[in-house]
């Protein structure tokens, strides 16, 4: 592997078949939601607050995951705004028993921070 990660790790799972579609590829949508959860955890720890998802940009998967494979998700911020925050999230894989470790997907994911009735609160950066 010539790259790495330069970003937080924040998750690490493995991709077990009741994540597959009927041809035994691995969904898109349970890596998509995977990387959610990571940048969620990210945005929250980051704003020390509660933070809900309000969009999803730029996903691209680069290759396929395949059962076994053992997912990890890197985050950073991109950019602050004054309630909301943009991550990077980039998934990667070590293949099932390999050393081989591979980006498999990005995406950008924006938060709102939200105070405990649900309203948009200002971010505040220290």
């Amino acid at each position: 592997m010539s790259e790495s990660p330069s970003a937080t790790p924040v998750l690490r799972t493995v991709a077990m078949p009741a994540d597959t579609n009927p041809d035994g590829d691995i969904f898109g949508g349970w890596i998509m939601s995977q990387m959610d959860l990571a940048s969620g955890t990210f945005a929250s720890q980051t704003v020390k607050g509660r933070v809900v998802t309000v969009a999803v940009d730029a996903m691209t998967f680069h290759k396929p995951v395949n059962v076994g494979d053992y997912l990890s998700c890197y985050c950073e911020v991109v950019r602050f705004g004054t309630t909301s925050l943009v991550i990077q999230v980039e998934s990667w894989v070590q293949r099932h028993h390999s050393e081989l470790f591979e980006k498999v997907t990005e995406g950008r994911f924006t938060f709102v921070a939200i105070d405990d009735q649900g309203k948009p609160q200002a971010i505040e950066r220290k």
